[in-house]
């Protein structure tokens, strides 16, 4: 039996920007089912014909709305795993950046992370480089950023809850630092986290990353060995994140989230999502609101 196309719509939570009307609107004569509310005002659901087609004119018209719209097959949805990029995806900040800004470097730092996590730099190389301009920071500062600075982005704590509830096992994979991951995937209940370790010595961040670099080929690696060891395929993957560095895994995964991604990236996922939070990779798996576990 093939799988009917599903037409998900989401928007901010905050505002409930969407109207009993709005799948009607997106979807037309398309339209082939009830609308299944997951979210009074902010996310919906309903079965489309095959004619309907995701083009460009069409998310960008509801972009511009408010509204994110998803195309994808109906059908089984909710997966297994869950992969997770760690800056500007579960917490609101770059670690980097914060650290930066207290080595007085921080405006010289934002420009490299700015342009590498739009694939337009070596994910590498701009991290030594980065790394470099940190070289004699006291350690310490980091419990001040994390203390003082970093916040979670909003819909975290219920996706890995529900997730967790369901039998879910959570990955937090990132380009960052073990020292922000370790306390990151503690405070949301992850199950392993990887990440770059900087270098220390005498209280103080030499300016260099212990090899390897954790970049774009490790977060796929990682995808590949959590699953398998979990005895899982791709397809119950779900993976999400916003950087150049993500897509890799993102496209490898049954589900890839493009979340508030750059734009280099979100022109090559096809699920974007803008408007909405963390609770939208939820919405996307088919959850409703009344399913979420709130920790």
């Amino acid at each position: 039996m093939v799988a009917v196309p599903l037409l998900t719509l989401l928007s901010d939570p905050s505002a409930r920007d969407l109207a009993v009307t709005t799948p009607y609107e997106v979807g037309g004569a398309a339209v082939s089912g009830e609308p299944r509310w997951l979210r009074p005002g902010s996310a919906v659901q309903v079965t489309v014909g095959p004619q309907l087609r995701l083009d460009e004119d069409l998310w960008s018209t509801w972009q511009g709305r408010g509204v994110d719209v998803v195309l994808q097959p109906d059908g089984p949805r909710r997966r297994r795993v869950l992969l997770a990029d760690m800056d500007s995806t579960m917490i609101e900040q770059e670690c980097i950046d914060e650290l930066a800004a207290h080595a007085g470097v921080g405006e010289q730092v934002a420009g490299i992370t700015a342009r590498a996590m739009n694939g337009e730099l070596d994910f590498a190389g701009a991290l030594h480089e980065r790394v470099g301009l940190l070289g004699g920071l006291p350690v310490g500062v980091v419990d001040r950023v994390l203390a003082e600075r970093i916040t979670l982005m909003p819909g975290g704590p219920e996706l890995l809850a529900t997730m967790a509830a369901a039998g879910g096992y959570a990955a937090l994979v990132s380009g960052g630092f073990t020292l922000f991951t370790r306390v990151v995937a503690e405070r949301l209940g992850f199950d392993e986290h990887r990440a770059n370790t900087l270098e220390v010595e005498d209280g103080r961040l030499t300016g260099q990353v212990v090899l390897p670099v954790v970049g774009q080929e490790a977060k796929l690696r990682a995808l590949q060995e959590i699953s398998a060891r979990l005895g899982l395929g791709h397809e119950d993957v779900v993976a999400v994140g916003d950087g150049a560095n993500d897509l890799p895994m993102l496209q490898a995964a049954g589900l890839g989230v493009a979340l508030h991604a750059k734009p280099a990236v979100a022109r090559q996922v096809p699920v974007r999502v803008n408007h909405g939070d963390l609770t939208a990779v939820l919405y996307l798996q088919g959850y409703a609101e009344d399913e979420f576990v709130r920790p």
